[in-house]
């Protein structure tokens, strides 16, 4: 009988999910194609006369079992969204036209004033900074970011434990940080230079909530940015943040919205969605220049917004854990096995498979196990907290666990993952 522990956190509907997958998992069948269909996965089929070019690059080609990470190649696009970028790529536009009416399109779909799409998350955080410093400078000129910034009204607040490595967004656009960490911080660290708050959703620890930030901030008419880069699903996220009255809201396109991985989106207020499109490409002289996204990712991001409205956040979790389920049922009997379904609470909100452990019983430690699959071909890519001090679940037995984001596999590849997993497992000590 499959071994289960029941996460705290973990909802009783995700429970019962959870445990009837359990039980169809016995016969370990693969997914229907049908439900292969409704993800939009699955690789479009190449033809006869067209060159595999990752083959004659000689890249190796890998089964992704760790998530939507930017190392990894972050998503795939679903057949629609690959359709919509190939259709746009035999066909000239005017960028500036193309970028407008995508924008109207996508802020209409998202229920928000005014939407851009950016050359990921991280240059959306970008441009929503230009946007605030030349909002609150309007004598500044496009070209006077950055170098100019530090002459007016230059600051931006954030809590101290929302610092992370995308603070370079930021940079760009000159700010400087004013670090708060309770209320009472945050009330006084308005300044007359003050220009924007930026509240990093994905953050594990920060005492100021949503509402408290927005509601201190706009007391002082100070613009709230938002980061939300991976969180989505669930698909009301999309338009959760701008209605709860973030003025700009980060998304990446190549997490959850399963859109090319060079774009993103950035929605909110439309004074501040201009300012930001003014900054970005094609235009010469803004801080967006380089980042560059081209009609392709555009029309794809178009695209990956419809497909993401047509879809269904029981449906997609369902199928997310059936997988899981498959590869459970196929290292179940391994010693000292224990086998659990976490699903994170903001960023990468989808069920993972957590294999918990015994080393010293199995003989092989979960990064051994790590570093066995990636050399494998095909390529087996595991969750990066698998081994990790830092254990995804928060429990603190990270180093003795397994983990493996399943919502990136497309159709057969969990058993592939499964029985690769059980052979590394139990030839290490022939169990």
């Amino acid at each position: 009988m499959l071994k289960s522990k029941v996460l705290e956190g973990l909802t009783r509907r995700r429970f019962l999910q959870w445990s009837q997958g359990a039980m169809a998992a016995a016969g370990a069948s693969p997914l229907l194609a049908g439900a292969a269909k409704a993800f939009g996965d699955g690789p479009q089929a190449a033809g006869p006369s067209r060159p595999d070019y990752y083959e004659k690059l000689g890249v190796t080609k890998m089964i992704n079992a760790a998530g939507t990470y930017t190392m990894y190649t972050a998503s795939t696009m679903p057949a629609q969204v690959q359709e919509a970028v190939g259709q746009a790529a035999h066909h000239p536009v005017h960028l500036s036209d193309l970028q407008s009416k995508a924008g109207e399109y996508i802020a209409n779909k998202l229920h928000c004033e005014a939407a851009l799409v950016s050359c990921g998350a991280d240059s959306a955080l970008t441009l929503a900074a230009a946007a605030c410093v030349q909002a609150a400078n309007p004598d500044l000129k496009v070209g006077d970011i950055p170098e100019k910034v530090s002459e007016g009204k230059n600051e931006m607040i954030v809590q101290k434990a929302h610092r992370y490595g995308y603070d370079h967004a930021f940079y760009l656009c000159g700010l400087n940080f004013v670090e708060v960490e309770t209320m009472d911080d945050y009330k006084n660290a308005f300044t007359p230079k003050t220009v924007m708050t930026n509240f990093f959703n994905a953050a594990r620890g920060g005492e100021i909530s949503h509402e408290d930030w927005l509601a201190v901030a706009h007391s002082h008419n100070i613009p709230c940015n938002i980061d939300a880069a991976a969180d989505m699903p669930p698909i009301s996220n999309l338009w959760k943040y701008t209605q709860m009255g973030f003025d700009t809201v980060c998304f990446s396109g190549g997490k959850g919205l399963r859109g090319p991985q060079n774009a993103g989106l950035l929605l909110g207020k439309k004074n501040l969605i201009d300012l930001a499109t003014a900054n970005n490409n094609p235009y010469d002289e803004g801080v967006g220049r380089g980042m560059k996204v081209a009609k392709e990712q555009i029309v794809g991001m178009v695209a990956a917004v419809d497909w993401i409205l047509e879809q269904n956040d029981e449906a997609m979790e369902k199928g997310y854990t059936e997988r899981c389920n498959v590869i459970a049922h196929m290292v179940q009997h391994i010693p000292s096995m224990q086998v659990s379904i976490f699903v994170p609470p903001v960023a990468n909100h989808v069920p993972h498979l957590v294999l918990t452990y015994d080393p010293s019983v199995v003989g092989i430690t979960p990064r051994e196990v790590h570093d066995k699959l990636r050399a494998q071909d095909p390529s087996i890519e595991l969750n990066p907290s698998t081994g990790s001090k830092h254990s995804i679940t928060g429990d603190g037995s990270g180093e003795n666990q397994i983990v493996l984001g399943t919502w990136m596999l497309q159709p057969g590849e969990d058993e592939i993952v499964g029985r690769e997993l059980r052979k590394v497992l139990t030839s290490a000590k022939g169990a």
